[in-house]
């Protein structure tokens, strides 16, 4: 007999750090049949919900799209930024910055890697002294993850542009907003950024298969001396399009979605949806702050300034396996927890509180992770749950 799948009843409580929950509203949108995707109305949707994306981005800039997840957006960017063997500066902050110094290096581009502490993100006066010693200024861009999704870190990127005029240096300010955009704070204009990488499927609510680049006129001015090779991802290929994007087929409903989703976040305010994903970062940090005592589990993150609002990454007492608490959460409870990645497997578990949440799902999930601890005899204090609601009672 062929094996079944057991249901579990309920919905699953997805408390993965993306992708994340998809609104009902953003799935019905979704619901179109095939039309033409140079049809007056679906241009009409499609030109929503790219100036929808603009606002939210809060730029004026060209905005990429691609059918991609949001590693196609990075190979994106470095093909139509760079030559072959220039140099860019990219703190090695987690496993998102590392992969996109590697696909950096694979494109033939040199890349400066300082190591950083994962648990607290790069010293920004390093930065600071590496470009203002580059006199020659050889380094042609400064890459750096704002959230870094594997470890919890965020980074203040006005800071980072201030390092960066302080030593009045010319490099493109390059930031990955994957897992911030829609989440935390985030002004691209306002904070000089040149160049933004991001995807559909965390802060924006979509599904997984969009990503997009949006542009500032100095990368635009970069990109025509560009040379490294490209085709599908060409930015030149595309401007001369309709859609300003894709060098094939333009996908169609996800555009629905999107304009949907943007609908949403404006509905609610996006300075309001930067506070609710503040207010709710923050009765996870509570819970764990709580269970972190009799030795027990503690934040990854120890710079409780650059704690994120979008994931919490969990770290194990020495001896204890992570993969055992989500496997309890998921099989017993039907409650998906993020993994930790690469050199960290085995050791965290992240809890996603990004996208469309509320206090409800969020206490949902921690009353889980705090069963799942207890199940699984991971040391910790109980009371976690109590505490988040102490304080969202009153946040």
């Amino acid at each position: 007999m062929k094996h079944m799948t057991k249901r579990k009843p309920g919905r699953l409580f997805f408390a993965n750090p993306g992708p994340t929950n998809i609104p009902d509203s953003v799935l019905r949108a979704m619901n179109q049949a095939t039309v033409d995707f140079m049809a007056d109305d679906f241009l009409d949707v499609y030109d929503a919900a790219i100036a929808g994306l603009k606002r939210l981005l809060f730029t004026a800039g060209e905005v990429f799209i691609y059918t991609a997840s949001g590693h196609g957006a990075w190979e994106a960017t470095l093909q139509n930024l760079f030559c072959s063997g220039d140099r860019i500066l990219m703190p090695d902050c987690g496993y998102f910055s590392r992969t996109w110094g590697a696909m950096a290096k694979n494109l033939d581009l040199a890349v400066e890697m300082p190591e950083t502490d994962w648990r607290r993100g790069p010293d920004i006066a390093a930065i600071a002294d590496r470009l203002a010693a580059d006199k020659s200024h050889a380094i042609k861009a400064v890459c750096i993850v704002h959230n870094e999704t594997s470890t919890g870190v965020s980074l203040p990127l006005p800071e980072i542009r201030a390092a960066i005029d302080a030593a009045n240096h010319p490099a493109l300010f390059l930031v990955d907003s994957i897992s911030s955009f829609g989440s935390l704070e985030f002004r691209m204009a306002d904070w000089g950024i040149d160049a933004v990488v991001g995807g559909s499927q965390k802060g924006l609510m979509l599904p997984a298969g969009l990503a997009f680049t949006a542009v500032g006129e100095k990368a635009l001015q970069a990109h025509g001396r560009a040379t490294l090779p490209r085709f599908y991802f060409d930015w030149t290929k595309m401007r001369a399009r309709r859609h300003r994007s894709f060098t094939g087929t333009v996908p169609i409903a996800p555009f629905y979605g999107m304009r949907e989703a943007v609908r949403l976040i404006e509905a609610e305010g996006i300075e309001q949806v930067w506070r609710r994903h503040h207010r709710l970062a923050e009765a996870t940090r509570r819970a764990v702050s709580v269970w972190s005592g009799n030795e027990g589990v503690a934040f990854f993150c120890a710079d409780p300034k650059r704690r994120s609002d979008s994931v919490t990454a969990v770290k194990m007492p020495d001896g204890h396996d992570a993969e055992a608490v989500r496997a309890i959460a998921y099989d017993r409870f039907n409650v998906s927890l993020g993994s930790g990645l690469d050199p960290l497997g085995g050791k965290v578990f992240r809890i996603g509180h990004m996208g469309d949440l509320n206090e409800p799902m969020l206490l949902g999930t921690l009353g889980v992770v705090e069963m799942s601890l207890r199940l699984a005899d991971i040391p910790h204090a109980s009371g976690g749950v109590d505490s988040a609601i102490d304080y969202l009672a009153t946040a």
